[in-house]
């Protein structure tokens, strides 16, 4: 590898957990791609892809856990709950519940993005599912 990728890695290793999925975001933006494709390999989104003409659409299995707001009362609550299931330390789940509307998790199995959403809001937050 050349000394400028070997560099980038070396800085890339160091991000927190909350660092990487923004910069995740901004490479999306950017390149107009996505990371969520299938098992982190970056696919080009096709622009203006319209329907297969009468093929049947594909059903979804990995959705994004979207905090959307939360109750103020319940903060604590919320932010026990975007914790157990991100396994984010404290300051980084902080971080990521005052950012609201945020993703909590992306990629996630629908089975394990529901359990998520009931958890957290059960704890008192608004989550969607996309």
């Amino acid at each position: 590898m050349s000394a400028k990728t070997d560099e980038i890695l070396e800085s890339l290793k160091t991000l927190s957990l909350l660092e990487a999925s923004e910069l995740v975001k901004q490479i999306e933006e950017a390149f107009g791609v996505s990371a969520a494709a299938s098992a982190g390999a970056v696919v080009m989104a096709a622009p203006g892809a319209a329907d297969g003409g009468g093929e049947a659409a594909e059903e979804k299995t990995e959705f994004d856990v979207i905090l959307e707001s939360f109750d103020a009362a319940a903060k604590i609550k919320v932010l026990k709950a975007v914790r157990e299931a991100t396994g984010l330390g404290l300051a980084d789940a902080k971080g990521l519940v005052e950012k609201a509307p945020t993703p909590v998790k992306e990629g996630v199995a629908k089975a394990a993005a529901e359990d998520m959403k009931k958890a957290i809001e059960e704890a008192g937050g608004k989550v969607t599912l996309k």
